[in-house]
């Protein structure tokens, strides 16, 4: 008799225990998915096309909450889904994608240059260099790495002039000789971005916080 009471009451304690780190699970799960979703996450940076401002294995955070009341604006550094990317919307790879867990989908950050709207157009000025021109008129980016590393322009590429037409953006990177931006496949429609960066926190000789643009 006492041993079934025994039995009986280790089911119930595993089963108590299982039931509460089902419970632990499922609410870790669902936080991480609200915070990804509707605060930010966490990402780095895999490659050199974002030089001097974002150097490979920087640790940055992307904001994602400004999406529901705000606009992009000329000059944030957007992560986003590359127009050519196929976005899966099967169960897993949704999970995967709210979650962030063994998420396969490729994403590219670059910075917003034109706005839908604007006349937009990559050319050579008088200086001998390429520039990007806004509406007739040189864009001041003191961001880019140099004026000199520029790749030119051809009859393949989309430097414009052009017409950027509503929820559709140009996106280059700050090393205009080596990023594969707009320039190579067009115009980013607005719900393929994802976030805003924010803020790099590692390494931390190189924190910093990105304010938004005045312009």
């Amino acid at each position: 008799m006492l041993k079934d009471r025994r039995v009986k009451f280790n089911k119930e304690k595993i089963k108590a225990v299982l039931k509460e780190t089902v419970e632990t699970i499922v609410f870790v799960v669902v936080m991480v998915i609200i915070i990804r979703f509707f605060v930010g996450e966490i990402r780095w940076i895999p490659s050199a096309s974002m030089h001097p401002t974002l150097i490979e294995g920087d640790r940055i955070f992307v904001e994602r909450f400004s999406r529901f009341y705000a606009e992009p604006k000329r000059g944030d550094i957007m992560v986003f889904y590359p127009p050519f990317e196929d976005i899966k919307t099967d169960p897993v790879s949704i999970f995967s994608r709210l979650t962030g867990f063994f998420c396969k989908d490729i994403a590219y950050i670059k910075r917003v240059i034109g706005m839908p709207g604007d006349k937009f157009e990559v050319k050579m000025a008088s200086d001998g260099y390429y520039h990007v021109f806004i509406n007739d008129k040189q864009l001041s980016e003191p961001y880019i790495l140099s004026d000199e590393d520029y790749i030119p322009c051809s009859e393949d590429m989309y430097c414009g002039p052009m017409k950027i037409p509503a929820g559709q953006y140009f996106m280059m990177g700050d090393n205009r000789g080596n990023s594969q931006d707009s320039r190579f496949w067009g115009l980013l429609p607005k719900e393929r971005m994802i976030g805003r960066a924010v803020f790099l926190f590692w390494p931390l000789n190189r924190v910093n916080y990105f304010s938004r643009p005045l312009y």
